[in-house]
């Protein structure tokens, strides 16, 4: 829960800082995009400890993809917008993968729901 409120800070602020610290478009949209896709992400981790109370105890693995695709994701395109050199947008769709890895396990959690236990 701490690492998502951290990335969901983190996510906001590069997000401000985008919109109002960088002259460059390029930049600014690799900023956006990151930290759009890492506040998505944040918060669906946190939604993953909401969902585990309702019975979903296989979405424990869910947060850890999320939080393992924003470092990937957003950070390789934090790091792009920073300079660095072209080859660290390879990692990208390592994070894009993880980040679908994390819904499908969200996805196979949810069918073992009972909705009985939903209801107590």
């Amino acid at each position: 829960m701490t690492l998502a409120a951290l990335a969901g800070f983190l996510s906001v602020a590069v997000g401000a800082f985008a919109a109002h610290g960088v002259s460059n478009p390029a930049a600014r949209e690799l900023l956006k995009t990151g930290s759009q896709y890492a506040f998505m992400h944040a918060m669906a981790t946190i939604a993953c400890a909401v969902f585990m109370q309702l019975g979903a105890r296989r979405a424990r693995l869910a947060p850890a993809f999320f939080l393992v695709g924003i470092v990937l994701f957003a950070g390789s395109l934090y790091a792009l917008a920073a300079g660095a050199p072209r080859w660290v947008g390879a990692i990208t769709p390592f994070g894009g993968l993880s980040f679908l890895a994390g819904w499908a396990v969200l996805a196979w959690a949810a069918r073992a729901v009972d909705p009985a236990e939903q209801r107590s």
